[in-house]
């Protein structure tokens, strides 16, 4: 039986931290004279009323999710989030309908990083670090249900890292939870600060360096500027921005473990090792290509390979360069980049590098168990031998997955988009990157040109991508609703 009283009780609380977040953009814009101050102001009054009845009415003594509460908490919060949060984009004077408010909201809490805000040099300041607070929150958001819920959820694999998160009681999920994300809420903050810090010391305005700094840390790529990062044109900068946007893309519970005292996990942990040989290679390919093909300095090749790969494959989104006009082979480069995404446990989004990891293991142990039949070859992840419900997990994740992008492809295509740009903005949304290929989604261009349709067909992506595809399935499982 669901407890929807629980439910309720813990979106409440969530819509209390969104409410009280929105006096930021509030103050911010009563200080430059804006008038949206008013907008914000009213929006958070609304969402915390919303709360305040939540709580009252659902308010529990011990508040327990079991296994069918988690899985239906996950994507309620997301939606009810994103309808609140969207308030301030759709009553400001920046002529956006709700269409609009809802995916540049959702963009934001998914921390996919697409935007359908034009001339954001001269938006309002409120509304500019609103997206960046949104950002922020969906970043810590999502490390935090990827190392405490997920896991016990068994989404594609993440029941692997089970034992990582130090959670082996699956009835009892929101003490852990709240215990790992205080955790790491610390070094989420930490990162964040030292960040702020450095591109401040490289030449931003204090205000670019508080918004850019929240949104490397969680990987997700709005920017005060339409230009991105090119607008600064700085290779400090850049340099700045690649720590951070791998940073974030790496495991937080590693970060846990090495400030515990456990210096060597990250050198330990294969995931992370093969993450960063995989970018590396790509980069040195990419390099060459451009400096014998596009007539580049070597210098040159190396820094806006290595930025913008980065920032794909972290799923950020910042840009320095239109790479739509590099050539065919970097747009294939490019395109599949735009599938892997980061380690498990950060904010990143995309397939997880350690589901390669294992589909590559399994493709191993088969071409094995093929030369030598009476062999017994097991895969392995980080020293230890995966079990046959995670290998089923995982390929059964890369079939969905699959699935998914083709069929959002396909419905993308019917709304009038040309090829490139239906196949580019499906797995972008999928895989919460941010900017497409093209000239319409491409990284020179933003998602406003798109229509209603194909807007809303973006934001099922965004969440089907960012909730790991079988947590909306399974809610819609008619066995999920059996007593």
């Amino acid at each position: 039986m669901v407890k929807f009283k629980s439910i309720l009780f813990i979106i409440g609380i969530l819509l209390g931290i969104l409410s009280a977040a929105m006096v930021i953009p509030a103050f911010v814009d009563l200080h430059a004279g804006n008038k949206d101050w008013e907008v914000f102001a009213t929006s958070s009054i609304l969402s915390g009323f919303v709360s305040i009845m939540l709580i009252f009415v659902n308010r529990e003594k011990n508040v327990v999710l079991n296994l069918r509460e988690a899985f239906l908490l996950t994507p309620l919060s997301w939606i009810v989030l994103a309808f609140f949060a969207a308030l301030p984009f759709y009553f400001a004077d920046i002529n956006l309908d709700f269409t609009r408010a809802f995916f540049e909201s959702l963009s934001a809490i998914t921390t996919t990083g697409a935007t359908v805000i034009t001339n954001l040099d001269t938006s309002p300041p409120g509304i500019l670090i609103w997206r960046s607070i949104l950002q922020y929150l969906g970043g810590i958001g999502i490390i935090a249900a990827a190392t405490a819920i997920l896991p016990m959820l068994g989404i594609g694999g993440m029941q692997l890292f089970k034992t990582e998160s130090g959670n082996s009681n699956s009835q009892k999920f929101l003490p852990r939870a709240t215990q790992v994300a205080a955790n790491i809420l610390m070094i989420y903050v930490t990162l964040s600060i030292a960040c702020a810090l450095l591109y401040s010391w490289c030449g931003m305005s204090g205000f670019d360096a508080i918004n850019h700094a929240m949104t490397t840390v969680s990987t997700a790529g709005f920017s005060t500027r339409d230009a991105s990062i090119a607008y600064f044109d700085n290779p400090k900068i850049e340099i700045v921005a690649m720590i951070f946007m791998l940073s974030g893309a790496l495991p937080f519970v590693g970060y846990y473990k090495m400030v515990s005292g456990n210096f060597k996990s990250f050198a330990r942990d294969s995931q992370i090792r093969f993450y960063l040989k995989f970018i590396i290679a790509i980069i040195l390919v990419l390099s060459i290509w451009l400096s014998y093909t596009q007539e580049m300095s070597v210098i040159d090749a190396l820094r806006y390979s290595s930025f913008n790969l980065i920032s794909v494959i972290t799923t950020t989104g910042y840009v320095t360069a239109d790479y739509s006009n590099w050539g065919n082979f970097p747009m294939v480069i490019f395109f599949l980049v735009m599938f892997v995404g980061g380690c498990t446990g950060s904010s990143s989004g995309g397939l997880k590098i350690f589901r390669l990891q294992i589909a590559l293991e399994v493709t191993a142990s088969q071409m094995k168990q093929l030369v030598s039949p009476h062999g017994v070859f097991r895969p392995h992840f980080n020293r230890k031998s995966v079990p046959d419900t995670v290998i089923t997990s995982v390929l059964s994740f890369f079939l969905l997955y699959a699935l998914t992008f083709s069929i959002s492809s396909v419905l993308l295509s019917l709304t009038g988009l040309d090829f490139l740009t239906s196949l580019s903005t499906a797995i972008t949304t999928l895989g919460n990157v941010g900017p497409g290929l093209g000239d319409v989604t491409g990284p020179a261009k933003n998602f406003a040109a798109l229509s209603d349709p194909a807007l809303w067909i973006s934001c099922l992506n965004m969440m089907l991508g960012r909730l790991e595809i079988f947590i909306l399935i399974v809610i819609f499982s008619p066995n999920f609703w059996k007593n």
